[in-house]
């Protein structure tokens, strides 16, 4: 009696293994290789064996990203936890550690920082995600150990003022839903003004860094960076002028 051939067993995927190539894929190619199709591929299986784990493309790059993230924090933490206690200092390293990351994971960061976002809603998230909760963490511990000097209400511009008021609200509402060590009673929107400013400046520089977008050519960039920081810190009273 013949006796058919058994059937080859397809792979056996999991989801650690999909974030693990597309991951790969991110990294040594770019973010326009990531397709579910290049992803099965890789992982010798058809493209529908994927949506058991995610229903998009756009999903899992949103895992992603959070890996990335949640990389990028941990980094962060190992290098503050060798500081001093200091909040200044842990600050600025966090800053430093932040702009030293980026360059050196300049998709990871385009994918976690500069991909297109849900406006106001992704910026409040990313507060109570691994990196902006480090960020909140360093912001907190200098609003209770440091005299910070923050622009009076009277000359925050009068246009800003409602989008500072809601940036407050939503921000006490996620410190209190995560139980970040934050003395809230000195978020007022002179801090809250500043904390914008100051992210915009960092992350501004950044960018302008990672994407090469200088307006003129700069033999060290660096150089750039920390007086930006030291005029930050001079701003918000943590250097002597």
């Amino acid at each position: 009696m013949h006796q058919s051939k058994p059937r080859g067993r397809s792979p056996v995927v999991n989801d650690a293994d999909i974030r693990r190539v597309a991951g790969t894929l991110l990294v040594e190619h770019g973010p326009e290789f990531v397709t579910l199709r290049a992803i099965a591929r890789e992982l010798g299986v058809t493209a529908p064996a994927l949506y058991r784990y995610y229903k998009s493309l756009d999903e899992l790059l949103e895992r992603l990203r959070l890996d990335f993230c949640a990389d990028l924090a941990e980094e962060l933490t190992a290098e503050i936890a060798a500081l001093p206690d200091d909040g200044a200092v842990q600050f600025f390293a966090i800053c430093r550690g932040f702009r030293r990351w980026a360059l050196a994971h300049t998709r990871q960061f385009t994918l976690v920082f500069a991909s297109p976002g849900a406006g106001r809603a992704r910026l409040l998230r990313r507060f109570d995600e691994p990196f902006g909760r480090i960020f909140l963490a360093a912001a907190g511990r200098l609003l209770a150990t440091y005299d910070i000097v923050t622009p009076p209400t009277d000359v925050i511009p009068p246009e800003l003022r409602e989008d500072l008021v809601h940036f407050q609200t939503e921000l006490l509402a996620a410190l209190s839903e995560s139980g970040q060590k934050f003395p809230a009673e000195k978020l007022d929107l002179g801090v809250t003004y500043l904390m914008i400013q100051i992210w915009a400046r960092l992350y501004g520089h950044v960018t302008l860094e990672v994407f090469g977008n200088y307006p003129i050519p700069l033999a060290n960039p660096e150089i750039l960076f920390d007086a930006m920081l030291a005029d930050l810190g001079r701003t918000a009273g943590l250097i002597a002028r």
